[in-house]
Order: structure tokens, then C-alpha cells, then sequence
């Protein structure tokens, strides 16, 4: 499933391209989008700009029209040139917006719903989202009194959960608790404030760092690699996770990995760097180096 810096980098190269040209054209294959274009019309209007919320992402048109996207595990959002050829098959298209210069293209994207405003504040699940991770105001108090709204979940199922912060997701979830020397199967009741602390304020660094700016400015999807250990290599990029067997890059013990939570998702620590029993002593030791 994409993380937050995928849909925050998405939208922000549609954002680049859409904002403030009017759309030429709207065609969609879900009957629910296309019924919007027939009945009160996507084309004529104009594309205000396009943000991301966490996992979502929303592209929001002139007279108070809002398409709500979620990518799930498969979906993307694609720019090309008028004329130009897909790099999807046609069948895996969803949706396209089309302008004098680009259009964009969703392609396999499961959820994708015209919303007003007002439908948008009581769509469930959306409306309950947390703190976005990239928000341009990191709310830490905010999100600090979330997570300790569920002292018995363990802090990794904590930092999926969309509604305590908005935007982490597996790799980061593994990567932030090995930056902070703190267990993930250890539980949120168990974490004092300055561990708690650590992990918010990590999950932001490592986020920002993952969505920063391409220094040609060029306008194109990402299409690179996360990046947690400061290392170029691929080989070389991340701490902990996908790393099952192989020795930590701080310690030399071997990685470990198990699942975790409800949807049994993948989760990858080191036993010697993250203590189970307790980690008060790793606070911060990790984070922010390379």
C-alpha cells in the first residue's frame, strides 16, 4: 500500500500540472463518477489544486466539487502530455482528466468519489483521520494525546492507525521504532513521554525527508526509493525492514520479523538495538542519525 510520502508526492506533482487550468475533458468507467460529468459536469470547470490527507488524496475543482481518492495496494496516479501513450493498459484506467496541457490518469485506484464539502466532513473513515504526519502544522500535542488514547495497542499497530496520525505506514512503521530504540510489540501504556515523544517527532523527520523536493524541479511522478539510513544504495536504504535474517547495520544482531496487528501486517525490529522489556535507555539514540 502506498505510505504518505507516495500520495503526498503525487499530489503535489498533479497539484504543479493541474492547478488552475480548466478541465477540456472527464471520463471515467465507475458509474458514479460518470453520472457527476452527465449530470452537473467536471468539464468546464477549473482545478483549484490538489492536496493530500494522509493516505488520500483530493483534487478539488471550481463550484465545490471534491474527487476523494485512496490507492489501497494497487492504485496511481499517472501524467502524460495529450497524446502521449499510456504506460498502463487501458482496462486498468479508472478515471481521466484531461486539460490544454496534461491529463492525469487513475489507474486500478479502488475508492474514487465526488464529494461537496459538506458530504466530504461526513464521509466515515475520512472524518475520523488523525494529524497528517506532513501536514504543514505537525499538531505533536495532538497526536501525542491520540496515541495514548489507546494505551493497550502495541505502538506499532498505534502508528498504522490512521486515526491517531495520518500518513505512516509499514516501512515507516518499522523504520521509526528502530530509530527510537523502542520495541514495536511493546505496548503504547508502556512508553513514557519521552519515548512517545521520539517516535511522533521521528515519524515527521522521516516522512519530510522521503517527500523533499527534486533539485531539477522537474515535473514527474516519483519513482525512486525510501530512503531512512541517509544511503544512496539501494541495498543500503533502510534500517530494519525487509530485513529478516540479515545483521543490523548498528549492531551486527540479527533482524527479526513477525506479523502484527489485526491485518497481520509484517513488522521488523532488531532484538538487541530494541528492547522488549524496555527501551527507555535507546530514547533518541538513533533518531536523526545516518
Amino acid at each position: 500500500m502506498p505510505e504518505g510520502d507516495t500520495i503526498f508526492r503525487a499530489a503535489r506533482t498533479l497539484n504543479r500540472v493541474l492547478a488552475g487550468q480548466t478541465v477540456t475533458g472527464f471520463e471515467s468507467v465507475l458509474p458514479k463518477l460518470e453520472r457527476v460529468e452527465v449530470d452537473s459536469g467536471v468539464t468546464g470547470r477549473v482545478v483549484e489544486k490538489v492536496e493530500a490527507r494522509g493516505k488520500w488524496l483530493l483534487i478539488y475543482f471550481s463550484g465545490d466539487l471534491i474527487l476523494l481518492t485512496h490507492m489501497l495496494m494497487n492504485g496511481s496516479w499517472h501524467i502524460y502530455r495529450p497524446g502521449e501513450k499510456w504506460k498502463r493498459r487501458g482496462m486498468d484506467m479508472r478515471a481521466v482528466i484531461r486539460t490544454p496541457k496534461f491529463e492525469a490518469v487513475a489507474f486500478t485506484v479502488p475508492i474514487a468519489e465526488f464529494h461537496t464539502a459538506e458530504s466530504l466532513r461526513r464521509r466515515r473513515v475520512f472524518n475520523e483521520l488523525g494529524p497528517s504526519v506532513l501536514a504543514a502544522e505537525y499538531d505533536d500535542a495532538e497526536i501525542l494525546r491520540r496515541l495514548r488514547g489507546k494505551p493497550e495497542l502495541t505502538i506499532g499497530e498505534a502508528l498504522l492507525s490512521q486515526s491517531r496520525l495520518a500518513g505512516v505506514g509499514n516501512v515507516f512503521k518499522s523504520e521509526i521504532c528502530f530509530a527510537c530504540g523502542t520495541h514495536p510489540f511493546r505496548t503504547v501504556a508502556s512508553l513514557n513521554i519521552s519515548e512517545l515523544s521520539c517516535l511522533v517527532s521521528t515519524a515527521r523527520k522521516v516522512l519530510v525527508a522521503n517527500v523533499t523536493d527534486p533539485s531539477d524541479g522537474k515535473v514527474a511522478i516519483y519513482a525512486g526509493f525510501r530512503r531512512t539510513t541517509g544511503r544512496m544504495d539501494r541495498e543500503e536504504n533502510l534500517w530494519v525492514y525487509g530485513r529478516r535474517g540479515k545483521p543490523c547495520r548498528r549492531c551486527g544482531a540479527v533482524i527479526e520479523s513477525r506479523k502484527q496487528g489485526l491485518d497481520a501486517r509484517a513488522t521488523f525490529w532488531c532484538p538487541n538495538c530494541q528492547l522488549l522489556e524496555s527501551s527507555a535507555n535507546n530514547v533518541g539514540h538513533f533518531a536523526g542519525t545516518g
